[in-house]
């Protein structure tokens, strides 16, 4: 089977540090074109078109699929207007900025015989990957508590898009679809949502912290981000009935696309923090045990939409997924403004 050959629509920092370098160095897949004003994408990929008019890029018949990783309030019409081409389409998360934008989109695609789908890449974090393996191997026994952090220090309000008063702007809708989803992943449908989202620091035109609980019967997620957090180590703490497990620092693959590394090289995905393993022995006393930390890869979200297009595997976030998803997104800011616990319904 030929390569696919894959336009990439907006080439900001997600565009640049994530989505270019991941689509160049995954099999079967081609970065073709650049929609971008920014000349510079030309240097760093040489083989590759770039041009500013997105319209002329999605008319050429050589283009099999779209990645659109444009500001959020612009994903619902780019998507729509590359399935009119007939181009099959993934979104940066979020998908849209409300479920009717999302249930929309998908409608589209159902009509246009194309696979549409959600970049959830942090799936493929080594370290949700490890909490992902030892909650599956039954290690903790049943969970009670699952605490989920994505904290940063960033004490000052800057200039763009992702922290203005635009609709799909804020921490909630910047973070929440990561944690969100990867909760979604392990424990399924929660039964309610509760939600605290503010705005902290001085000048800020949307949230920048937010704590939201999803509840399950005997289960309490709890997915945190805040923008004034100095020591911002905690990544993952889960307690179960036979034991819990903790985990500090970031994975490590977003810090090395950053840095200009390529997926592939020596390393890559590997975390050198180890988690902690806390159990009661024999005799009733608790020991901790090092748990190394299973590797991630990015490229595996990538290689998953290359399969549902090739029609030989799932795309990487479902339709099902993206729209449960969007439900929760919305949910948890109406649950947040009316300072209630809301039911799914």
């Amino acid at each position: 089977m030929k390569d696919l050959n894959l336009a990439l629509i907006g080439y900001g920092y997600v565009g640049r540090v994530f989505h270019a370098p991941l689509i160049d160095a995954t099999e079967g897949l081609r970065l073709h074109s650049i929609v971008s004003r920014h000349q510079d994408a030309a240097a760093a990929y040489p083989g590759t078109r770039v041009d500013a008019d997105r319209a002329r890029v999605l008319a050429d018949p050589d283009i099999d699929a779209v990645v659109i990783a444009t500001p959020n309030d612009t994903h619902a019409p780019i998507a729509l207007e590359a399935l009119a081409a007939g181009k099959h389409v993934l979104v940066d998360k979020p998908f849209t900025v409300d479920l009717a934008q999302a249930r929309e989109v998908m409608s589209a695609a159902v009509d246009a015989g194309r696979v549409c789908s959600v970049f959830q890449n942090r799936r493929w974090d080594a370290d949700f990957l490890t909490v992902q393996q030892l909650l599956q191997a039954g290690v903790l026994g049943p969970i009670a508590e699952f605490h989920s952090h994505f904290d940063r220090h960033r004490p000052h309000v800057r200039d763009r898009w992702r922290e203005s008063d635009a609709p799909g702007a804020g921490l909630w809708f910047d973070l929440g679809p990561h944690l969100l989803d990867q909760a979604l992943q392990l424990f399924g449908r929660p039964q309610a949502i509760g939600a605290d989202l503010l705005r902290q620091r001085e000048g800020a035109r949307s949230d920048d912290y937010f704590h939201v609980v999803l509840h399950y019967p005997r289960l309490r997620a709890h997915l945190h981000a805040g923008s004034l957090v100095a020591d911002a180590r905690r990544r993952f703490a889960v307690h179960g009935l036979e034991g819990s497990y903790t985990k500090d620092g970031l994975d490590t693959q977003e810090a090395m696309l950053r840095d200009g590394l390529r997926p592939g090289v020596a390393g890559w995905g590997e975390d050198p923090v180890d988690g902690w393993l806390t159990r009661a022995g024999e005799d009733g006393t608790l020991r901790r045990e090092r748990v190394t930390t299973v590797p991630g890869d990015y490229r595996r979200c990538y290689a998953a939409f290359r399969d549902a297009v090739a029609g030989t595997g799932a795309p990487p976030a479902t339709t099902a997924q993206a729209l449960e998803l969007m439900a929760l997104l919305e949910l948890a800011v109406d649950a947040a403004a009316r300072g209630q616990v809301l039911p799914l319904d």
